[in-house]
């Protein structure tokens, strides 16, 4: 990596930014530009334009976007995809107009149909109906993938530039985000046991039936798995993807219950109480596992096990709660 690149994070203050951030500093780059939303409202094109134009980053990771679980899907999806469509449409279009030549996005894996075969393949992208719980949020990502898909081959050539695109499986980890409602399913569950350990409460209800599988991949890996990709050469990336199918899968490699998941965050909390499942709230998509093989072809494989994860995870909860 050159450290005189001048990098631009959208989103540095999110869990997948603010790690990405740790990333680009261990190997040594120092020139990175943030900014926060008082700073720069991303949704806000003329703003979004007049800061590309001042900045000029050589590369950008756009890992900016509204982000939550079924909760916040369901209750918020005219926000969900309006303000990430804007988010996206407004930082590949500048930063293709301010000359920037590389720019990584950050995609989410419900861009695939709701019974996708498993585990998931890049093709299998607008092949079938999407979870609905999360479709306009989907809908969005998917605008995301196909935005650099277009700019790529309208300016590739005459204009050099190589716009990639990652789809993580669900991330957890350092800077999380813990609301009790808002949160995805692993903060939510840290949060509950937390809390149930704290009161002496005799037992914990999880949501849903507890039979979907979920792979889960923690955050700095990810983060790894982005800088790696977007230091791929050209030619590197171009012999394993396709013009109109170019997006990378990043995940763990292997899935487990939601039954097993809050079971291994008790024991990580230390909760010894009861579990409880209410099988009359949503499950969202049965399964979810990544085929990460395209990545793994490309030199990258995760290194953080879910036990690991979560004992990291839960450490750092305790820093944010007791704060």
């Amino acid at each position: 990596m050159t450290a005189s690149k001048k990098i631009y994070v959208a989103g540095h203050r999110g869990m997948v930014g603010s790690a990405i951030i740790r990333q680009l500093l261990a190997a040594g780059q120092a020139n990175i530009v943030v900014r926060t939303h008082a700073e720069l409202d991303l949704t806000n094109q003329q703003a979004v334009k007049d800061f590309f134009d001042q900045q000029r980053p050589d590369e950008v990771y756009l890992a900016a976007a509204k982000v939550g679980g079924i909760y916040a899907n369901n209750t918020f999806p005219a926000e969900f995809i309006h303000q990430n469509l804007m988010i996206q449409a407004n930082v590949i279009d500048s930063a293709f107009r301010a000359g920037v030549k590389k720019l990584l996005f950050l995609g989410s894996s419900c861009i695939y149909p709701k019974l996708a075969a498993q585990p998931i393949k890049e093709e299998a992208l607008l092949t079938g109906q999407l979870e609905p719980t999360n479709e306009p949020y989907a809908i969005a990502k998917i605008a995301g993938i196909k935005l650099c898909e277009s700019y790529n081959r309208q300016y590739g050539a005459s204009h050099q530039i190589d716009y990639r695109s990652v789809m993580p499986t669900n991330l957890y980890g350092e800077g999380d985000n813990y609301h009790p409602e808002n949160s995805h399913v692993i903060p939510a569950l840290i949060r509950r046991f937390h809390e149930a350990k704290l009161n002496d409460s005799p037992e914990v209800v999880v949501w849903g039936s507890g039979t979907p599988m979920r792979e889960f991949l923690y955050v700095d890996d990810m983060a790894a798995a982005c800088v790696h990709v977007m230091q791929l050469s050209a030619e590197q990336y171009q012999r394993h993807t396709s013009p109109m199918l170019s997006h990378i899968n990043v995940g763990y490699g292997s899935d487990v219950s939601i039954r097993e998941l809050a079971t291994l965050v008790a024991q990580t909390v230390g909760y010894t109480g009861e579990l409880r499942f209410d099988a009359s709230k949503p499950d969202g998509t049965p399964r979810k596992l990544m085929d990460s093989s395209r990545l793994s072809s490309l030199g990258w494989n995760a290194k953080i096990d879910l036990r690991q994860g979560l004992n990291i995870t839960y450490r750092e909860f305790l820093k944010v709660y007791s704060a």
